[in-house]
């Protein structure tokens, strides 16, 4: 039978172990994040909305009617004519007439010619190994998952002349990093860095 000095340490060691696998299986202690569309659930949704656009017919707003656009979408650069003319022409061995039908309406309209850039994401970055191997920075593994889109509408006088699009339907990427030294490892360069 233990003596009574022993029995506190004893107990204070099983509460230890008990409290380390405990914490070690907590997966939802872990950080997470996620980047959402406002308008879009899928790669497949975005990609339909844009494919709706009928060059030379549909007006701005079928575009606004789809939730496309500034208004809607918060990471659409708006294109100046002079940013039009970049992005297509720009170092490019291409002549005026080698282009399609619509991005030649717009570049001969000039100051008529408006375009948008939309860029439409759905990422959810998580932390996935386990809590006590991640805390105390021995190892860390994330995931990200989702899907990136990016549309390109060229409008001259509220007419839709060009529409194209593209992106990743899926992402799936996992990051490990593994540290020998656990929360000494960025003791080393911080200690170099102040000399």
């Amino acid at each position: 039978m233990p003596k009574p000095s022993q029995l506190p340490r004893s107990f204070a060691r099983l509460a230890w172990l008990i409290a380390c696998s405990l914490l070690s299986a907590c997966a939802s202690l872990l950080p997470e994040a996620r980047t959402e569309s406002p308008s879009f659930q899928t790669f497949q949704d975005a990609r339909a909305a844009i494919e709706s656009l009928t060059p030379m017919q549909s007006h701005v707003d079928d575009v606004s009617a789809l939730k496309l656009g500034p208004t809607y979408q918060p990471n659409t650069i708006i294109l100046s004519y002079p940013d039009i003319v970049r992005r297509v022409l720009n170092g490019s061995v291409l002549t005026k007439d080698d282009l399609g039908p619509g991005i030649l309406r717009c570049i001969n309209a000039r100051d008529a010619c408006r375009g948008w850039e939309v860029n439409i994401a759905k990422i959810n970055k998580a932390r996935t190994g386990g809590f006590l191997a991640d805390f105390t920075n021995f190892r860390r593994r994330s995931e990200t998952t989702g899907w990136r889109f990016n549309a390109l509408i060229l409008l001259v006088d509220d007419t839709v002349v060009y529409r194209s699009w593209g992106g990743q339907p899926e992402i799936y990427e996992v990051d490990i990093q593994h540290n020998p030294l656990g929360p000494l490892q960025d003791i080393g360069p911080a200690a170099i860095t102040r000399r």
